[in-house]
């Protein structure tokens, strides 16, 4: 199954309509994305049953006083507690268990005013937005002796929100199992009904519908190298603009392309290994994107440490402003939308004791107009954040 990264929320397919958090849908989307459990890219069932529990918390920086207007500095915490559970049925399946709930609240920017001075502010929703989405996914898997394929359904809702979704996947090895290639296919169908409060909203219901390819390879280049390519086309239809931003109205479908490619280098005596990624994005609102990602995976008597860094930069989607332009068709002011560059640097950590594994990650994320490759306006807007995740879990026959 290929893996998403957690890049950008601009970088990746919606997984819900209602934007009020930044990053709220790449936090779901890159603990979901990452298997948890082991036999996520074996071609074989799993020897035994395991379970765990994950749990991480995001914590967004005040906004600076130089950019704020009215509303709140506070912008959004979110905690996000995942569970999950896998076991093999007869000799040729597994069945696993996926539970995530997100807990969110804070503030979020409502639109981007003009301050005395004639600059460009934020002004935010104030800190009395909260919210919680459940989501619960099954996975059936296959294994012959080249390779597996997998079904997953999952329903995801909160107070405004409510998703239905399915996914299939399947990797399949070369005869010398040299080379594996990779595919997969999803839907999800999404419907919105904004909550009247504090902010209004321009609509009482929405709809959109998602669909999604993936191909891809991966190449053994020798006993301590390897590398591999993918490629990705999404597009959604329906209700795209975010009904908690004043006057946002954005094209009813948005089309997605992305290629990344992977380098992996196995030291023997260092016992680590280097890790190389690059991903390219281009859509059809104008927007383009890179991200490149270095990381170390040190193998420590039977543990491990991963530290790593990753850009991204980004240009602007073509009908972004600062200033309301209330005269075209579609508009936004939204700061995933424009033009900036981010560095997240980070480190991951898992302890193995037995049939026990304990994991833990702390990650750093900034971001600043004049980091990205591309020109366009300044959002006032743009956001920085820690997050940090604890696991553990345990496998038993």
């Amino acid at each position: 199954m290929a893996v998403t990264k957690n890049q950008s929320p601009m970088s990746r397919a919606p997984q819900k309509l209602s934007a009020k958090s930044p990053i709220v849908q790449a936090l779901g989307t890159a603990i979901a994305a990452i298997p948890a459990y082991q036999s996520a890219q074996a071609d074989a069932p799993p020897a035994y049953s395991e379970m765990g529990i994950r749990y991480s918390h995001y914590d967004e920086d005040q906004l600076a006083e130089s950019t704020f207007i009215f509303g709140s500095r506070d912008r959004y915490d979110i905690d996000i507690t995942q569970f999950w559970f896998e076991t093999p049925v007869g000799g040729s399946w597994s069945v696993a268990l996926d539970v995530q709930n997100d807990v969110m609240s804070g503030a979020s920017p409502w639109f981007i005013g003009t301050n005395v001075d004639g600059d460009p502010g934020v002004i935010t929703s104030g800190a009395s937005i909260s919210d919680q989405r459940v989501e619960v996914g099954v996975t059936t898997r296959y294994f012959w002796a080249d390779g597996n394929a997998g079904f997953n359904v999952a329903q995801s809702k909160e107070d405004d929100y409510e998703a239905t979704s399915w996914a299939f996947d399947a990797s399949w090895n070369s005869e010398d199992n040299a080379r594996t290639w990779t595919t997969s296919l999803s839907s999800s169908n999404d419907s919105l009904e904004p909550e009247q409060g504090n902010i209004p909203v321009s609509i009482e219901r929405g709809s959109l519908d998602t669909q999604s390819v993936y191909f891809g390879m991966s190449q053994i280049l020798s006993s301590t190298a390897l590398m591999r390519v993918g490629l990705s086309y999404t597009v959604s239809d329906g209700y795209l603009s975010d009904p908690y931003k004043l006057f946002d109205q954005r094209p009813d479908q948005h089309e997605r392309f992305a290629i990344s490619t992977g380098y992996r280098r196995h030291f023997i005596e260092a016992q680590g290994s280097l890790h190389l990624d690059y991903r390219y994005y281009d859509d059809s609102w104008g927007t383009h994107s890179h991200t490149a990602e270095v990381a170390w995976h040190q193998e420590i008597r039977g543990h491990s440490l991963k530290p790593y860094i990753r850009y991204y930069s980004q240009e602007q989607a073509d009908f972004f402003s600062t200033r309301a332009q209330l005269d075209e068709r579609y508009y936004a002011d939204d700061f995933r939308l424009s033009s900036y560059g981010a560095l997240t640097a980070g480190v991951r950590g898992v302890l193995a004791v037995g049939d026990w594994q304990f994991e833990g990650q702390v990650e750093r994320y900034m971001s600043e107009h004049s980091w990205g490759l591309s020109g366009g306006e300044e959002s006032p807007a743009l956001v920085d954040f820690w997050r940090m995740t604890v696991g553990v879990s345990w496998r038993f026959d």
